[in-house]
């Protein structure tokens, strides 16, 4: 499994749906999704892995990524005065983006 073309994946994944929420900030928002999947790329590649090997469910690999939501910082929607809500709702849909994606990478 070539994990590089899985964060790519993502990456498209995740920019397209910053595109279609936030498309004033899509430029600033890329910088904040290279950070995101930057720091979190071990534990994604591990836990991907382990995935595919079927030692985690698709629901631990979910709990999992939800864990590392609060590291997805948005910098650019927060100076933009977004609400908190909001983003924590953008966040939830950031988690089943990444999950989904893998899903279908996976299985």
């Amino acid at each position: 499994m070539d994990f590089e073309k899985i964060l790519q994946e993502l990456k498209k994944s995740l920019v397209s749906l910053f595109s279609d929420k936030f498309s004033e900030f899509s430029q600033e928002s890329k910088k904040d999704i290279e950070l995101f999947l930057s720091e979190s790329k071990d534990k994604l590649e591990r836990w991907t892995s382990l995935l595919a090997q079927g030692k985690l469910t698709i629901e631990d690999f979910e709990w999992l990524v939800k864990s590392q939501k609060d590291l997805f910082q948005m910098k650019a929607l927060q100076a933009a005065g977004i609400s908190k809500i909001s983003l924590g709702h953008f966040k939830n849909k950031i988690v089943k983006t990444i999950v989904d994606t893998i899903k279908i990478i996976v299985f």
